[in-house]
């Protein structure tokens, strides 16, 4: 006599509340190459996710729910989820505001390419750092960090069990400020150059109003630009380590930990 497969209800309350976790922190976890996949590779590898962390599925009761508990409950996990995608993105994102800092003053911003993650038109600074960032991201080693927040988070806080208050509120946005700080940081030294030179360029067209340095003003600024940016990516490793650092501080805040 063959043996059924039976799953209690249980079990399917907390598969529902564990995806319903891992699927919104992923909609906000910028992976390189994964907000450009299409629907169904995205539902898969959340599905993935959630079944890896079947060890640390909370025990759920057998006993029927009330639809408005259940609500609920996907709620809190929807807003834990939100909370540690954000704790993650904001490291990444810094790189492509700084993209954009330098982009404006160097003049790329006047040309245009294809970001592979949306498939919008993109400047071409903010492209380039957005996949710089990508790289270090799991060239660090920063995605396993990811997936065992994933496992710490399913640990500390069980599916059901998570409350957001104002004071997660306030860390996400105090964590917020890195997001501006990321950027100034990586993109000041090459804005500073970029202003000797507008400055450098102004008082030489001051003393000989018959100098044309208008044309030449454009190629300079965008040389100089990318040498500085070569200068300045030595720095890029350790920078996305402390901003990361930050990262984690901050999810492991939202924790309780």
């Amino acid at each position: 006599m063959h043996d059924s497969l039976t799953l209690s209800t249980g079990t399917l309350y907390a598969f529902l509340l564990t995806l319903a976790r891992v699927a919104s922190a992923i909609t906000f976890v910028p992976l390189p190459g994964l907000n450009g996949a299409s629907q169904p590779v995205r539902a898969a590898f959340a599905l993935s996710c959630t079944f890896a962390l079947f060890s640390r599925w909370p025990a759920m009761p057998d006993n029927e729910v009330s639809f408005g508990t259940l609500m609920v409950w996907v709620a809190a996990e929807c807003a834990l989820g939100i909370g540690l995608g954000v704790c993650v993105s904001i490291a990444l994102e810094g790189f492509a505001f700084a993209g954009q800092m330098v982009g404006v003053p160097a003049g790329f911003s006047f040309a245009s390419t294809v970001d592979p993650n949306t498939d919008a038109d993109s400047t071409v600074l903010v492209t380039l750092s957005q996949m710089i960032a990508g790289l270090l991201f799991f060239a660090l080693g920063l995605h396993r960090e990811v997936l065992r927040l994933f496992a710490l988070s399913m640990e500390r806080v069980p599916a059901g069990k998570y409350i957001f208050n104002h004071t997660s509120g306030e860390m996400l946005i105090r964590a917020s400020a890195d997001f501006f700080l990321i950027g100034i940081r990586l993109a000041m030294p090459v804005v500073a150059m970029l202003l000797i030179v507008d400055i450098a360029i102004a008082l030489l067209g001051r003393l000989n109003a018959q100098l044309q340095l208008t044309s030449l003003a454009f190629p300079v600024k965008m040389l100089l630009a990318l040498f500085m940016l070569g200068v300045v990516a030595a720095a890029f490793p350790n920078i996305l380590m402390e901003a990361t650092g930050h990262s984690w501080a901050t999810a492991h805040h939202l924790l309780g930990m």
